[in-house]
């Protein structure tokens, strides 16, 4: 598998968890297993206040969210296999470790496979597509060593 995962700080580095590169590739590698050999995206980690603009810009909700998906289209066929880009919020990301009972790894996990699968076309504004999103989700948390991300409280 070939995944190129290119990470854009707009955080302070030392306010909040930030995974690695190669942990944010190995849970994109984890999300496209069996659907995709090759991907380019890039994970652009925010504050409250740029996930809030961009949340009302394309979703036209208020607030910050914790992850944004924004899947890559072209016209023409590119030589390189871009997917598209995450946005993920960090503090959202901190408190909502925290409320959840989270290690924030195991959150982290969870939101860049969650947002992944978005870009591969996965989405959850039906029960049945939340419910097949969802299992999936499991499956390939539970592979990778991390507990059910839907069962808070939990350690995981």
């Amino acid at each position: 598998m070939r995944v190129r995962v290119d990470r854009q700080l707009a955080v302070a580095a030392n306010r909040y968890y930030l995974p690695s590169v190669a942990q944010l590739q190995r849970w994109v590698e984890q999300a496209l297993q069996g659907r995709r050999s090759e991907a380019e995206l890039t994970i652009r980690i925010v504050d409250e206040d740029e996930s809030a603009v961009l949340n009302s810009t394309y979703r036209h909700k208020n607030g910050p969210t914790n992850v944004l998906s924004f899947p890559f289209t072209a016209d023409v066929p590119l030589p390189v296999p871009v997917l598209g880009d995450l946005v993920i919020c960090a503090p959202l990301m901190t408190s909502e470790a925290q409320a959840q009972d989270k290690t924030p790894e195991a959150h982290w996990a969870h939101i860049v496979i969650h947002g992944t699968l978005h870009l591969l076309g996965f989405d959850h504004l039906l029960p049945e597509q939340a419910q097949e999103m969802e299992i999936v989700e499991i499956g390939l948390m539970e592979q990778l060593g991390y507990a059910n991300p839907y069962e808070t409280g939990m350690p995981s």
